[in-house]
Parts: structure tokens; sequence; C-alpha cells
């Protein structure tokens, strides 16, 4: 970045080149001020020299990328470098070739053809491209879109376009258990309905909705349906021909694969049509133009190819760690509340309610732990988690809310840590709670009116 010297410098250069206006230097000199002052905040949040990484519990953010996935990747970002829509010579040919590879190990972990699969940046293009592309290719006969209330914010705001567009959109509630109700869901279903979008696992609560059943609903009324599938591809079973899905997205990164791609499932038959977000070369069947980056899709296929040799080690593997959090937590505090169905979930996912405790108090004690807060710790307003609020949790329990991820690459050893952890900073900030000594001495909170001053 830029020194002291080197202001002086350019300071030189500029007014060298012809009177250079005094008022113009001002601005570079607070623009280069500028970059001092940011480089200064993030160094502020770098780790101390002698500081350890905290563990890594936010499996749901992100997954750590799988060494076998980066051994797949390498050869084609130094070697194998051809454009692979290049059909004159043999660097686009084997570039195409691992492209097509890659499509085929995509569309085998969900049981559909690998022409179905549209290489995308990722599960928000890929909503984005399902939800935009269908509602307007069918406009000028269906106006009418269906969705839940705890949809990932990607889904939402491309059915907010659709409304301004002049579009009619269905939000669906939840019930307490994070589930949609199977037969409001038919109700909602009109004949201009174009599209329902539910997500298939959560990414907050793990709830897994009951994507089978909705998919035989939407068949049965001639409607298309869409999942965002990005939690579960790779950790759940998935054949999109059983399900009767018509569109699905997934991400890489959420599988162990890289960071900036993802995929889009478009069902051939019965043919799902939709309108492309983006002009240009007319790659991907002309549902997404842009050159495919190759070492991009071929760490999505690697990361696909293991997720589904592994898959069910996986889950044995994730449901006992899970189990063995939850259960030393819960014996040792009470009031702590599994937030989403006990059942019907993707085990990795875990968002417990530690009532009486603030959630961004309990994630500052456990910074040796990255973790996530269910509550918007970062908003200004700390509003409470939108998904929370749709499962009817109280304002204090969706507050008091953390979300623990286990994946792949966690160890037991970090499970009993985190666990240790949180019992012993949740014990130590009721103690300092007057809402927990009043409960303690028999006080229902509930009965309380509370007065402003």
């Amino acid at each position: 970045m830029f020194s002291k010297t080197n202001v002086g410098v350019i300071k030189n250069i500029l007014g060298s080149i012809g009177g250079f206006p005094s008022q113009k230097f001002k601005y570079a000199e607070s623009a280069v001020n500028a970059v001092h002052r940011e480089r200064e905040l993030i160094k502020s949040r770098e780790l101390e020299r002698d500081e350890l990484r905290p563990l890594y519990m936010d499996f749901q953010a992100t997954t750590p990328m799988d060494p076998r996935v980066l051994d797949a990747m390498l050869p084609y970002h130094v070697n194998y470098y051809g454009n692979p829509h290049s059909r004159t010579h043999a660097y686009g040919w084997e570039s195409e070739s691992a492209m097509e590879k890659a499509r085929k190990q995509v569309a085998d972990l969900i049981g559909a053809d690998p022409r179905e699969i549209v290489f995308t940046s990722g599960a928000t293009e890929s909503n984005n491209t399902a939800i935009k592309g269908v509602a307007r290719f069918y406009k000028a006969k269906k106006k009418h879109v269906i969705t839940s209330q705890t949809e990932h914010k990607c889904v939402l705001d491309s059915c907010r376009v659709l409304e301004s567009e002049g579009f009619d959109v269905t939000y669906l509630p939840v019930q307490s258990n994070g589930l949609i109700d199977l037969k409001h869901l038919e109700e909602m279903i009109r004949p201009d309905t174009s599209l329902v979008s539910v997500m298939t696992v959560n990414n907050e609560i793990g709830v897994r909705q009951p994507i089978e059943q909705i998919g035989q609903i939407c068949r049965s009324r001639n409607v298309f349906f869409h999942t965002d599938a990005a939690q579960a591809v790779g950790k759940v079973p998935i054949n999109v021909a059983d399900w009767k899905v018509d569109l699905m997205s997934i991400s890489g990164h959420k599988i162990y694969g890289p960071k900036g791609v993802g995929a889009l499932y478009v069902r051939r038959r019965p043919r799902v049509r939709l309108e492309p977000l983006q002009s240009g070369g007319g790659q991907e069947r002309g549902l997404r133009s842009g050159t495919v980056p190759t070492p991009l899709a071929v760490g999505l296929g690697a990361a696909c190819e293991i997720a589904q040799q592994e898959m069910q080690y996986d889950h044995r593997y994730i449901s006992a760690l899970a189990n063995r959090f939850t259960q030393k937590v819960m014996a040792a505090i009470p009031d702590v509340i599994m937030n989403g169905d006990r059942e019907q979930r993707y085990p990795g996912c875990i968002n417990l309610s530690f009532a009486y405790v603030e959630g961004e108090s309990l994630l500052m004690a456990l910074k040796d732990v990255a973790l996530s807060s269910g509550s918007a710790c970062t908003s200004a307003s700390l509003e409470p988690s939108y998904v929370l609020r749709a499962i009817g949790a109280d304002e204090d329990l969706a507050h008091s809310s953390i979300r623990f991820g286990i994946g792949r690459f966690t160890t037991e050893a970090e499970v009993d840590y985190t666990a240790n952890k949180c019992i012993q900073h949740v014990k130590r900030l009721r103690e300092m709670s007057p809402l927990w000594e009043m409960v303690q001495e028999g006080i229902d909170l509930k009965s309380i009116s509370w007065t402003q001053h």
C-alpha cells in the first residue's frame, strides 16, 4: 500500500504534469489516506501473532474444500487451460471433455441426465434463473408464483422483483416445526400458477421439507416445481425423477467444492422452458451465456462424486456427532430449545435457543469457535431472524439462538470442546441475568407488564 514517501513521490510526479490542480491532488491524497484507514481497520480484525484460529462450526455458511477436489482442479488451472467452447484445437477439446465429465458427475448425484445440468456461478444465480426465468417465459398465460416464508433471501428477493413486474406471489407460512402444510399448499395453487419454489433443507434451522409430496402435488396440477437444494445435495439421497422436481439449485462450496460455481438442473421431459438472465454466446443450451470456468466445473464434479461415494458414511458420522453435541448440552443446561422439527431435519444443522441469554453475548463469549447467530447480529436494528419469526419463536428466544454446523471434517474433540464451552458460558451469562434470577424465584415473566420510562 502507499507509504508517506510514496505520497510525496506521487505529489512530485503529479505536480510536474503541467500545473496539476491542487484540489485534484487533495482528492488523491484523501483517497490514499482512506486506503490507509481501511487497512488499519482490516488489520485490527486479523488474528494476533500467537493467537490460534477458532474451531470451525459454521458448515451451513460454507465448507472447507476437500483436498481431493483441489487435486482434481489443479491441472485445469495450470496445464489444461483451453476454453471449453473452442472447437478447433486440442486445448478446447481437453477442457470440453473435462467439463462434460463434471456435468455427468453432478447429474449422477441427483439421478438426472447430464444434458439437464446447467453450470452457474452458484445457488444464488441458479435460484434467480429458475424463478425469474420460468415466471417470465410463461407470463402471457400464468402470473402466479408460490414460495414459502422461510426460503433463502435470494429466492424471496427474486419473488419481490417479480411482484414489481406485476406477478402475484403467495408466501406460504410454515408450521411451528418449520414445515409447510401440504393441504394449504394445494389450496393455494391456482389455474394461473406457473411455479412453486420450496427449499429442500433450510440453511438456518435444518428442517427438511416433504419435497416428494410437494412434487406429486405440483405434477398433478401441471405446475412447475423448483427446489433450492444447496444444503441438501450430497448430504441426503436425491432423485429428481422420483421427487418429480423440475428445477433444482446446487452450490459447489456447500459440498466441500470450490466457491464461485454451482449448477441448475432443468428437466427436459416434460420440458421446462425459461428465459435466460444474461445474453451472450449462448453457452449451456442458451440458458447461461458465458465461458464455463473449467477448473471450477471440474471441482464441482469431483465434489459431487466424492459426496456420492461417501454419503452414507458422512451421514452416519455427522448424525453421531450431532446427537453427542445436543445430548451433552441439553443434559447440562435447562431451558434449551431446538428450533425446527426433531425428525424431519438434516442432523448437521443444529439451531438452539438458550432462554435468558442474548445470542450475541454468547457468540462473543464463544469467540474461539466460528459460529453463526440465528438473530441478525450484524443488523443495526438487531431484528431476530425472519426464519425463527416464521416458525413463531418468541422474540426473546429468537434473539438467543445459535446455529451449530457439523460437517465431514468436524472431530469428536471439537464437538466436545464446543459443548463444554457453551455450557460454561450459558451458565455464566445466566448468573448475570436478572430475568434468570426471577425465573428461579418462580416468577412467570409473561405475566409481568413491562413499562418504559
